[in-house]
């Protein structure tokens, strides 16, 4: 059941409608959850505030007339498939293990947005003639910064930004990612937990000699 007051996503521009599309999402999850481990049991009593919301925050980090999001590492589907509902834009949701890809698919037909589930590990690189032109890259709780920076430098390279969900840990990971990477980012509290952060990296490029 939506748990978040309608002036929450009035103040992050969702309409009703999106709304609507939100908890067609929430009743497919439920419904897998049961079969397939997509969120930790822990959290699906707070479904909405956890993950649909935490989700939501990116919304106004957007690059205005943002048209594709690739989404790494997508898991249960959040951020991209509740970005996909609120926003007029294709979600590539790249996630190798197949059950989960198989529930994405099964979300964006019942949830009717526009999307695409690649079916890849991320280790083996995206080949770039199969590389979605996107504007942004997201990942939560994935892959540790230097790792997750690696996944995403094709899609930089591009010309994308990236949007990370990071922990109370980024600091360190900053510190260990700048081993390897030159980085532009931007730390943005949390709404949905203090010591949690929306890591919004604008550049990145390789350290020489790595």
């Amino acid at each position: 059941m939506n748990s978040i007051p309608q002036e929450t996503w009035d103040r992050l521009g969702v309409s009703r409608e999106s709304v609507a599309r939100l908890e067609v999402l929430a009743g497919t999850l439920g419904a897998w959850q049961q079969r397939i481990n997509l969120v930790a049991p822990s959290t699906v009593d707070d479904l909405w505030h956890r993950h649909i919301l935490d989700a939501a925050q990116l919304l106004p980090l957007l690059p205005r007339g943002t048209r594709a999001i690739a989404d790494l590492g997508s898991g249960g589907g959040f951020p991209a498939l509740v970005l996909a509902a609120i926003q007029p834009a294709t979600v590539h949701m790249f996630e190798a293990n197949a059950k989960k890809a198989a529930f994405l698919q099964e979300a964006l037909r019942q949830m009717k947005v526009q999307g695409h589930v690649h079916r890849q590990r991320l280790e083996q690189g995206v080949a770039p003639k199969g590389m979605p032109i996107v504007q942004v890259v997201t990942a939560r709780a994935f892959a540790p910064l230097e790792e997750l920076l690696g996944y995403a430098e094709p899609f930089f390279r591009a010309g994308a930004i990236g949007l990370f969900h990071k922990g109370q840990d980024v600091d360190a990971e900053l510190t260990q990612a700048a081993k390897s990477w030159k980085i532009s980012a931007q730390k943005h509290s949390s709404l949905t937990d203090s010591k949690a952060v929306i890591l919004d990296v604008k550049e990145i490029s390789h350290v020489d000699g790595n």
